[in-house]
């Protein structure tokens, strides 16, 4: 039988040392039908580089709208049925890593699958016991209609779609994906300004796992 359509979704802020080789990756897997780049608000030549490397369509937003309302944007472009999420400033992206991702959804093992970027031996050993927040996942695309708009805002949007998996009974979970790192938030900014920005990911990741509780326990999700 064949296999559905599948449209990558790319948020980019300033990320052009890195989102030319991203589309690279998705270009050359088999799996991938599209290849749709935000860049959100980026000052860079973010948008250049993605065009360059041959991404389907790129699409610039004129100001920093946060990486939900970007994804939102990429979603809105496309009506795949089943949805792949990457992040710009990853390092070391393959087609097998690409596959990993999206087989479990494509034959119906899971409704979402999520990959784990490697962090060392020891990180990943226990990586399948934490949150599921990484931004490179598989996932069909009622999952993601089925979240109200307002909690798929900044960081928020991964906590959601994990929340709305495990209240529908959606099978989801997470698979390793040794070899792919990301270029870290003290690389691009300095060390100062990137932990603030980690601080305040986290801190949106934490207020996201308690809001869409509360709301399911008022009806509201």
């Amino acid at each position: 039988m064949p296999r559905p359509i599948v449209a990558a979704i790319v948020p980019a802020y300033n990320e052009e040392k890195t989102v030319g080789d991203v589309v690279s990756a998705l270009r050359a897997s088999p799996l991938i039908s599209e290849i749709i780049v935000i860049s959100d608000g980026s000052t860079d030549k973010s948008a250049e580089r993605a065009r360059a490397a041959g991404a389907t369509l790129v699409h610039e937003l004129p100001i920093r709208a946060g990486k939900g309302k970007a994804v939102q944007h990429g979603v809105a472009h496309t009506d795949a049925p089943v949805l792949f999420f990457c992040d710009a400033d990853l390092v070391g992206l393959t087609v097998q890593h690409i596959r990993t991702i999206l087989d479990p959804v494509l034959y119906g093992e899971k409704g979402m699958c999520v990959g784990l970027r490697d962090r060392g031996r020891w990180m990943m050993r226990i990586s399948p016991y934490l949150p599921l927040i990484g931004g490179e996942r598989a996932l069909k695309r009622s999952i993601f209609e089925h979240v109200p708009d307002k909690y798929l805002q900044g960081f928020m949007l991964e906590a959601a779609l994990n929340y709305a998996c495990k209240r529908r009974g959606i099978p989801y979970g997470g698979v390793p994906l040794w070899g792919l790192k990301i270029r870290r938030k003290m690389q691009k900014v300095g060390f100062r300004r990137g932990l603030i920005e980690y601080i305040k990911m986290f801190r949106q990741v934490a207020w996201a796992y308690m809001a869409v509780r509360i709301a399911a326990r008022r009806g509201k999700f």
